[in-house]
Parts: structure tokens; C-alpha cells; sequence
């Protein structure tokens, strides 16, 4: 039995509709046991308001989970839930989603979750509670100590990671190095090999430029930066190629001829990869010493609370999660720690 922790993000966005609609209408597995780091009094009042049965128990990570077939709920925090606008956040929902988080973390880096995903945050309302990070990733970056790390959206079709993250497209050129490319490289090869299971991963690195700069004609990154990292990595043994057009690589990956893109900044690597999973989609964050999927939508404030919501991405996270933490157990490579 795996348990995954479902951290409930903010407090008044579509997580605690998803939640519901996961534990309530999905087929969940025989070997994965979810629990809820969250909010009773949001759930039961979602629940009431879109009459969706909430098949919940609080729990706390000290007892022994029981095997009744209710969904156990951590209460990281005791808002009022009555007083609450779907949509509109505030501190109060900032600080909460913050706690769901630290919770979660906190309880699978002490092994009573085998791993965690989470649900939707506002990282405006995460930064009006106090919380200076810029997304979810960094955040469980910050808490875990963890500096190498990455961002991987995954599908069944594709999957991308990206050299730059949150960064306005002005700065993504001055803010790539082959080092920080090769970092990539690398950690995508292992998240591959290791959380995803595949024996001899296949890399394609995209450029920065349209068609790849051109031999320089559109752009020297390619030459200069990108080419000498794709070089590193064939010198460690590792299959990596590119770099390649960024509007043909992504076709390239999806027909089967790669097992992941490394693409250069977010939308060069979401826009294809939205196109082909924009309801199935999971974001992993790579290089943590705890398992973390996420769902790889919004908040979704516009819907929050009108039944709209869909658990699609959510169920995916959580089964990938499950995956992942049982690749990662039974991997090894020998004591070598290899790339």
C-alpha cells in the first residue's frame, strides 16, 4: 500500500472540489491510500453546496489508518469555512495553503506519506501570507534544502523540463549557461531512469532560437551556450541530442523518438505540452528527497465553487506519485549513483 498526501492548495480555488470529486467518483486503485492535508470545514462545505458525497474522517498521523474505505483528512487549518467567497483569496486562505503544504512535506520526510501531490495555490495570496517564493516548486525546494532541482511537466505523450521556470522572457537569454543546461541534462536523465522507470533514456535538448539559431543567423545561444552542454552530457554516456528547432522537437518526442524534451523557458515547453495533456497533465518536481506531483492547472478561480471543476490532472498526479515512489524503492544501480 502506498499512502499519497493530497495537499488541498488554496482554500478557495477548485482544489477542494477536485479533492472531492477524486475521493467520491474516481476509480482509485487497490494499492494507493490518499490522505487530504487540508481543511475539513471547506470540504464539508463544498461538499453540501455541490452535493457531492464527502466520504471523509479526520485523522491525525500519529493513529493507525483504518481500512473502512473513508478518505482520512489532516486539518492543517480551521478556517471559517461559511465566511469564505469561492474565488477570492486573501491572507487567511494564504496562510492556510501554505500550512497544507508544510504539513505535507513535513510528514513525508518523516515516512508516513510515501509521497505527495498537490493541488492548486495563488502564489499572490501565498506572498500576501508572508511566503516571499515564487511558485510551489521553489517552496519545496526551500523546505526539503534542496538546491539541485527541477520543474517536469509529464504526460504519457510528452514530457518536458525547463532549463528557466519563472522568469520574464527579456531575461531567459543572459540567464542560461551550459552549466545550468548540463545541470538539466542530468537530472532529467536520472528522473527518467530512476523515477519513471525507463532503462536507457532518450534526451532531446531544444534551442532558443528559431530554427535553432541558424548556424548563428537568428542567434549564437545554440553554438555558444546550448551545443557545448549536449557535448558534456555525450561525454558521461548519456543519450542526448539536439539542439533542434523548438517547433519540431516537441513532434518529434510525442511520435516516440524521445522519452523527454529539455526546453529552454516555461512557454517554449508548456504551449506543446498543454496542446497534448492540458487535461491530463503532471507536473513533477525533480530532485527532491521526498516524491511530489502536482495537478498542472490553476486555481481556476473563475469556476471555484460552480460544479466545473474536473479531477482528470489530479488523479494522474496521484497515480504518478504512487509510481514514482515504488520505482524509487525498488531502483538500483549498484551503489553507483550513476547520472
Amino acid at each position: 500500500m502506498v499512502t499519497i498526501g493530497i495537499t488541498m492548495g488554496c482554500p478557495v480555488g477548485i482544489g477542494p472540489e477536485i479533492i472531492l470529486r477524486y475521493c467520491a467518483e474516481a476509480t482509485i486503485p487497490a494499492g494507493i491510500r490518499p490522505v487530504i492535508v487540508g481543511d475539513m470545514n471547506v470540504l464539508a462545505r463544498m461538499a453540501r453546496e455541490l452535493k457531492i458525497p464527502a466520504p471523509f474522517v479526520t485523522w491525525q498521523a500519529d493513529t493507525p489508518l483504518s481500512a473502512d474505505g473513508r478518505i482520512p483528512v489532516i486539518q492543517a487549518s480551521s478556517l471559517a469555512a461559511d465566511n469564505l467567497v469561492w474565488g477570492c483569496p486573501d491572507a487567511a486562505t494564504g496562510l492556510a495553503m501554505a500550512r497544507y503544504i508544510e504539513t505535507g512535506v513535513e510528514l513525508t520526510r518523516q515516512g508516513i506519506l510515501q509521497g505527495l501531490t498537490t493541488c492548486p495555490i495563488s502564489k499572490l495570496s501565498l506572498n500576501s501570507a508572508g511566503y516571499s517564493f515564487p511558485g510551489h516548486t521553489e517552496m519545496l525546494a526551500s523546505l526539503t534544502k534542496t538546491d539541485d532541482y527541477a520543474m517536469m511537466m509529464a504526460g504519457n505523450k510528452l514530457k518536458v523540463t525547463l532549463v528557466t521556470i519563472h522568469r520574464p522572457l527579456r531575461e531567459v537569454a543572459t540567464a542560461l549557461s551550459s552549466e545550468e543546461i548540463y545541470r538539466l541534462i542530468r537530472i532529467t536523465h536520472r528522473a527518467l531512469k530512476v523515477d519513471f522507470g525507463i532503462p536507457h533514456p532518450r534526451l532531446a535538448v531544444a534551442g532558443l532560437n528559431p530554427h535553432a539559431g541558424e548556424k548563428g543567423l537568428f542567434g549564437d545561444e545554440e553554438e555558444r551556450l546550448i551545443a557545448p552542454a549536449i557535448y558534456l552530457g555525450k561525454q558521461q554516456g548519456l543519450n542526448v541530442s539536439g539542439p533542434f528547432p523548438p517547433d519540431t522537437v516537441y513532434l518529434k518526442a510525442a511520435s516516440g523518438e524521445f522519452d523527454a524534451v529539455v526546453a529552454m523557458y516555461h512557454d517554449q515547453g508548456l504551449i506543446p505540452f498543454k496542446l497534448l495533456h492540458f487535461a491530463d497533465g503532471v507536473n513533477v518536481t525533480l530532485g527532491l528527497p521526498i516524491v511530489r506531483t502536482s495537478v498542472d492547472h490553476g486555481t481556476a478561480y473563475d469556476i471555484a465553487g460552480k460544479g466545473l471543476a474536473q479531477y482528470t490532472s489530479l488523479a494522474e498526479a496521484v497515480h504518478l506519485a504512487a509510481t514514482i515512489s515504488t520505482n524509487r524503492a525498488t531502483f538500483d544501480d549498484g551503489g553507483k549513483q550513476q547520472i
